[in-house]
């Protein structure tokens, strides 16, 4: 009873559709048992309705909480939930091991589902981050009873975001260790450890060597830390039967994919749609304003996701009835295939035809005095500035795995720093709109060989505030970027993806330092092995903004390519 009370008062909040049903019968804990024996432990969410298809969620995170409420919820939209706990979490047998088992036991696991007396011959499947990674690694060898996918904050590879621009992500991989490993420990006593502000994991991001952090912020030593800080250079042959990208092509049934543009996967994403185009595929994509945690994507996940299973699981014309009855649902058919929120003031929702729009690729060059313009370049010295890693630049904001610390902030106390340069544009007498990928330019000499370069791309606004959009980072060694005669490396820098509107009165600025710490987990300016660095070497770097080294960020200005749409 109570679990129907607060399905209820969810699908009010979240205005969702009226339910198709309120008689679910619910099976937890069935013993599903996989092909080496591993038992994997699987709930069942059962519509009192007939012909009623399937969605599949497997999880790592449990299956209490938010995804009994999920299972719930959905159930009574009319599809049979079965939400499965990943081998060694929740419950089911076996180790945990990230991205290794996935495939298999996802066949199986359809295997199991075939030989179900509810089963119809069709089926779906829905789910955020890791989530997501298991749906890729099942979707080539699915067959054709796969019929929809959404994939929440997620990626078909998780190897690019794991080493973005060939660095580490540290507060993301040390993070999501420590997260696993809570899920063992008492509910009390996670409750304490979250009170106090997780001392230990926030020891554990400046812990050297990065091989005992693991240790520090848990307690115990986690293989696959000590596994990703081995195999972290491009040419591992680690990383090859734990990535998807590989078979995107192969996949044939019809994808939703909801992220934001502060999400940690969202380039390999907006990759993965595009490798989807190219197969002649027609993938829904949405991005909004969210964080990978927040509780907005959540709330538009659903919505989409519920919309999207139903139009493509169901041969009903109720559907689009029940998806018209309620205007904050999407992902219905007809709607424009890409749908994306426009950040800064006058922004707002845009239908697109696809990913990326037509756009004007614009440089905005350095210049001295800090002035950041369109202008061409003009003769001028470079500006520097000493990096200490010992002292690391520290990241604030952006593509972050906790939804709390990510997102826009004010810059200024990170601009402040010494070791962070920074150039603004005049303000603006018409808006610049920024739609689709955004790269910067960089030319630079440094005393040392080994170093990483982070740059910035802010909005400053009337008052002063300067609100990061995107970034990006490149990790540098003489091998990858060897410099020329004059000891001049060029940088290119792929920064995250973005739709923002730079209003009137406002500038543009850009950032560049050493790092942005502990989100990428800082370079010690040795050499020295990932995981076993311990020595730190500070330098001094120059940026270059001369006609001859044209430092630059390159945005992708829209003009009449997107139209305003209702939020």
């Amino acid at each position: 009873m109570l679990d129907r009370l607060v399905a209820a008062a969810a699908v009010a909040a979240l205005r969702l559709p009226p339910p198709r049903t309120r008689r679910v019968t619910v099976d937890r804990d069935i013993a599903l048992r996989v092909r080496d024996g591993v038992i994997l432990r699987t709930d069942h969410y059962a519509p009192d309705l007939p012909a009623a298809p399937t969605v599949l969620i497997r999880t790592p995170y449990g299956r209490s909480g938010p995804m009994r409420l999920l299972g719930r919820v959905a159930a009574e939209q009319g599809f049979h939930m079965v939400i499965q706990s990943c081998r060694g979490t929740g419950g089911s047998a076996g180790r945990f091991e990230p991205f290794v088992h996935e495939r298999d036991d996802g066949l199986d696991t359809l295997d199991w589902l075939r030989r179900q007396p509810w089963w119809t011959g069709v089926f779906g499947m829905f789910g955020a981050s890791y989530q997501g990674f298991v749906q890729w690694a099942l979707a080539a060898d699915a067959g054709p009873q796969l019929r929809a996918m959404v994939a929440v904050a997620t990626a078909s590879t998780t190897r690019d975001s794991t080493y973005a621009g060939e660095s580490f992500a540290l507060d993301t991989v040390l993070t999501w260790a420590e997260l696993l490993q809570a899920q063992t420990v008492p509910w009390l006593a996670r409750q304490w450890e979250l009170k106090r502000g997780q001392p230990r994991l926030t020891a554990a991001l400046s812990h050297l060597p990065l091989i005992e952090a693991d240790r520090v912020a848990t307690g115990v030593t986690v293989p696959f830390f000590q596994e990703w800080l081995r195999h972290h250079t491009p040419q591992a042959d680690y990383w090859r039967s734990r990535v998807f990208d590989d078979r995107l092509h192969l996949v044939h049934a019809p994808v939703a994919m909801v992220s934001g543009w502060h999400d940690i996967f969202l380039p390999a994403q907006l990759r993965d749609y595009q490798a989807l185009r190219a197969t002649g595929a027609r993938p829904r994509l949405v991005v909004g304003p969210w964080t990978h945690g927040s509780p907005g994507l959540f709330v538009a996940a659903l919505r989409e996701g519920l919309s999207w299973l139903g139009a493509h699981l169901r041969d009903d014309p109720a559907d689009a009835e029940r998806v018209a009855a309620a205007p904050e649902a999407s992902g219905a058919q007809g709607e424009a295939p890409v749908r994306v929120h426009v950040g800064g003031a006058g922004g707002g929702w845009r239908d697109l035809p696809d990913w990326p729009p037509p756009a004007d690729a614009v440089r905005w060059y350095l210049h001295p005095g800090a002035a950041l313009s369109t202008s061409e370049p003009v003769p001028s010295p470079p500006d520097g500035f000493w990096y200490d890693p010992a002292d690391p630049t520290p990241s604030l904001g952006g593509p972050l795995l906790v939804a709390q610390r990510a997102g826009p902030f004010d810059n200024r106390p990170v601009e402040a720093r010494p070791d962070v340069l920074t150039w603004t544009s005049e303000p603006l007498t018409d808006a610049v709109e920024a739609v689709g990928p955004v790269r910067a330019e960089v030319h630079l000499r440094s005393e040392l060989t080994y170093l990483d370069v982070f740059v910035r791309l802010c909005d400053v606004d009337e008052r002063g505030r300067s609100w990061n959009v995107c970034d990006g980072l490149v990790r540098i060694d003489p091998q990858r970027f060897p410099a020329d005669r004059a000891g001049t490396v060029a940088v290119p820098v792929e920064m995250w993806p973005t739709a923002h509107r730079f209003a009137p009165g406002h500038r543009l600025r850009l950032q560049i330092s050493g790092g942005a710490h502990p989100r990428y987990a800082r370079n010690p300016g040795t050499g020295e092995p990932l995981g076993e660095a311990i020595t730190l070497r500070g330098g001094f770097r120059e940026i270059m903004h001369d006609p001859d080294h044209p430092s630059a960020v390159v945005l992708p200005i829209v003009h009449s390519a997107s139209q305003p749409s209702p939020s």
